[in-house]
């Protein structure tokens, strides 16, 4: 059964156009190509690199959070109830009207009490500053490097420097799907791990089959930006509004040109394309073109995000906050609600504390 499964698979008629098969990727006449068996590299490289994470994080980032100055927002606990902490874990993080008022009779809480003791024990559960950075300033050290690796790979086109390349791209991004459980979870969390798995596939499908110049080019591509943004995370993190906004637009522009421009119009389109005019459409053409489809239907999907972030740079918005993140939940304009509805004087009661009513709503209004 298995050797029928593995038979089927590498047959050569799917990966393969007309007479070419697997023989001809046999090294010969002091030539070496590619092999699959060379994939299997990419499985201890992928453990040693979330062992390198793990140091790196609690080491290199923790010191480059406290030189930039990452400070933790010190977070109000809810109160320690059994009835409300057994439906938040069993049932549901936002309860609807008709569980809010089932909770307030066994309770005694009124509805904005259990309100705001959800959305503090949400905020529990968010990670905090410095873990974001962390992860941040982890994929920027990589994807710098990786894209600075790409650069050299293109003009050293020897399969040894080639090798090491893609053995350690697609070992980094096994480790990244290892570790995507742990990871902070985000808006286009399913859109990443669809990247991630369309990425190695790609990875792998383009070393068995010798597309080594594509594939170093998508990858290239792909790391130009990826960096940026991370440093731009960096600096937002640590409060440095405006180099994160310079940042972000430098990475706009690159995203915009790299994903939008020179993947679909260049890289694409030859691998589309051009094969056509030689061989005839095999499984193969078919297999490694969808997977770069579904890359460039995520890349729109991002540029998307990223022009609803770049609204923010309009006046008056003048801070871009990454709009797949979760942002944390505030109860502070309930409290002062709260303690205004105390304060605020019965109908045409006297006024408080020198100040009418209106002359407190006028002056909340242009805070």
């Amino acid at each position: 059964m298995l050797s029928r499964l593995s038979e089927w698979f590498w047959n050569e008629r799917l990966w393969f156009p007309g007479d070419l098969g697997w023989a001809d990727l046999e090294d010969r006449d002091g030539l070496t190509y590619a092999k699959a068996s060379d994939l299997w590299v990419t499985l201890p490289i992928a453990l040693t690199f979330l062992l390198i994470r793990q140091i790196f994080e609690r080491t290199v980032a923790v010191q480059l959070a406290a030189a930039l100055g990452v400070k933790e927002k010190a977070r109000v606990q809810a109160a320690h109830n059994p009835t409300l902490e057994s439906y938040f874990r069993t049932a549901n993080k936002n309860p609807k009207q008709s569980d809010v008022e089932s909770l307030g009779k066994k309770t005694g809480y009124s509805e904005r009490q259990i309100h705001r003791w959800f959305r503090r024990r949400r905020n529990e559960e968010r990670p905090n500053k410095l873990k974001k950075f962390r992860e941040a300033s982890w994929r920027f050290t990589f994807y710098l490097l990786a894209f600075i690796a790409g650069l050299a790979a293109l003009i050293d086109t020897l399969l040894p420097s080639q090798y090491w390349y893609y053995m350690i791209e697609l070992g980094f991004y096994m480790s990244l799907l290892f570790s995507v459980a742990s990871d902070v979870k985000r808006k286009d969390f399913k859109e990443q791990i669809v990247h991630h798995v369309a990425t190695i596939l790609l990875i792998s499908f383009s070393w068995c089959v010798n597309y080594i110049r594509a594939g170093t080019l998508i990858m290239l591509v792909h790391d130009a930006s990826d960096y940026l943004l991370e440093s731009a995370k960096m600096f937002n993190y640590a409060g440095w509004r405006k180099a994160c906004n310079y940042i972000f637009i430098v990475f706009a522009a690159v995203f915009i040109i790299t994903r939008l421009v020179i993947f679909p119009f260049w890289i694409l389109h030859c691998t589309w394309v051009y094969p056509v005019t030689v061989y005839p459409p095999f499984f193969g053409y078919y297999f490694f073109n969808g997977l770069l489809f579904v890359l460039q239907c995520l890349h729109i999907f991002w540029a998307v995000l990223i022009l609803r972030m770049a609204i923010k740079f309009l006046p008056g918005n003048n801070i871009v906050e990454d709009e797949r993140s979760d942002r944390e939940e505030t109860d502070s304009e309930d409290d002062e609600e709260e303690q205004e509805g105390r304060k605020a004087p019965m109908k045409n009661g006297p006024v408080q504390n020198g100040h009418s009513p209106l002359n407190n709503n006028h002056h909340r209004k242009t805070e």
